[in-house]
């Protein structure tokens, strides 16, 4: 009968690279679990209504960078000036640095839900207002199909910035 022995030295060989990777990716491997998690964020909610999910975007993820170092940098807050000759959808949100999750900050859209009523945009809002809803239709808009987000980082906040195509929260128009 065979006899096999454990053979520790390539075992521990690959613990040490497990443990090392995170060093030596530096911040690609941030800018890819960032990525990963802020579109599984959004997947989930779309997925719990049947909303097909949607695709990362790093042409959106380059322009949500740019507005928010501009927010970041100048301490405003306030949606970009739309483009009319090829619109994309906007969710901004701001909280403590280094504070929060990027669950946490697309999870800041996701609970809008509690004031959602469905119908034509902007007629949404249990409350009557639709900024109180409109984060979250963004996100769940049947028709946008791409996302890109970047966060950027101001002397007090991070700033998330996502950048949605095709943009949503059309006047007279079901979200989902």
């Amino acid at each position: 009968m065979p006899r096999f022995a454990p053979r520790p030295l390539p075992l521990l060989a690959a613990i040490a690279a497990l443990l090392c990777a995170p060093v030596t990716m530096g911040a690609a491997s941030y800018s890819n679990t960032f990525d990963a998690r802020v579109l599984a964020a959004h997947n989930a909610e779309r997925a719990a209504l049947g909303i097909p999910p949607l695709r990362w975007n790093p042409e959106l993820v380059e322009s949500a960078h740019a507005w928010g170092q501009y927010l970041a940098t100048t301490g405003r807050f306030e949606h970009a000036p739309e483009r009319h000759m090829d619109p994309e959808g906007e969710n901004l949100w701001a909280g403590t640095r280094g504070y929060y999750s990027p669950e946490a900050m697309v999870d800041g859209w996701i609970r809008e839900k509690r004031y959602f009523k469905p119908g034509s945009f902007p007629n949404n809002s249990t409350t009557g207002r639709v900024a109180d809803v409109g984060h979250y239709t963004q996100l769940m808009w049947r028709d946008t199909i791409e996302v890109g987000c970047a966060v950027a980082r101001g002397r007090a906040e991070d700033v998330l910035v996502c950048r949605y195509k095709n943009a949503g929260n059309y006047r007279g128009e079901r979200p989902f």
